[in-house]
């Protein structure tokens, strides 16, 4: 995966926070047929991997049993930028802000029940933050009867596009156009990712340059 220096993640704990600030992510794997099948699914990274619960029959599983290459993809959509931003009339100027990270590895179908209980408990952890459950352990039945997903990353990369691409004064500048087109409380979301502060005045102002 060639990716432009300015827009890689740099930090791999900064790739981990994200991917466990997102709800849901995209595995693919290859059908009987040689064909990328996508499912979307709710995960976690934990101990060194990515982490579903799944049934416990269903092609994705047949696909990983009989070829464990995949694919897993995970996304934010931060802000479209419409093309007038940049040109008056030219659509081809028209962007988009986002944070993505693609991995490639090795899947398996987790068959210890003390691995599959830690990863109940970390999905757990993630999904159902305000506690109020039981935590799993090896000998519930329930741990039995779910099929766990884990992939372990041989290559992972981040990439985002929240604005540190832009000199300061032009980053201001897209706010401005972002808060008028969007909205102020809207907007107020966009311009946290990209370090930008509304004072109680209306005035804009730039914290720090949105690094990961």
């Amino acid at each position: 995966m060639q990716l432009v220096k300015k827009y890689e993640i740099q930090s791999k704990q900064k790739i981990i926070n994200f991917l466990n600030s997102q709800s849901a992510g995209r595995v693919a794997s290859i059908d009987k047929d040689g064909c990328p099948q996508v499912i979307p699914m709710n995960f976690v990274y934990a101990h060194g991997a990515i982490y579903m619960h799944s049934h416990p029959f269903g092609e994705k599983l047949d696909n990983i049993r009989r070829n464990p290459n995949v694919g897993f993809e995970v996304d934010q959509h931060i802000c479209f930028l419409p093309s007038y931003y940049f040109h008056p009339t030219d659509a081809s100027q028209a962007d988009t802000l986002y944070i993505s990270v693609v991995i490639k590895g090795k899947a398996q179908i987790v068959d210890d029940s003390e691995e599959k209980a830690k990863a109940l408990n970390a999905l757990m952890e993630k999904y159902q933050k305000e506690g109020r459950y039981e935590a799993l352990d090896a000998d519930m039945p329930v741990v039995h009867e779910v099929a766990i997903i884990k992939v372990t990353p041989t290559d992972m990369h981040g990439k985002y596009k929240v604005g540190q691409h832009w000199a300061r004064p032009y980053r201001l500048k897209m706010a401005k156009n972002i808060i008028e087109r969007e909205g102020l409380e809207n907007a107020r979301p966009v311009l946290a990712i990209m370090c930008v502060e509304v004072a109680s005045d209306g005035s804009l102002k730039i914290t720090e340059d949105p690094v990961m």
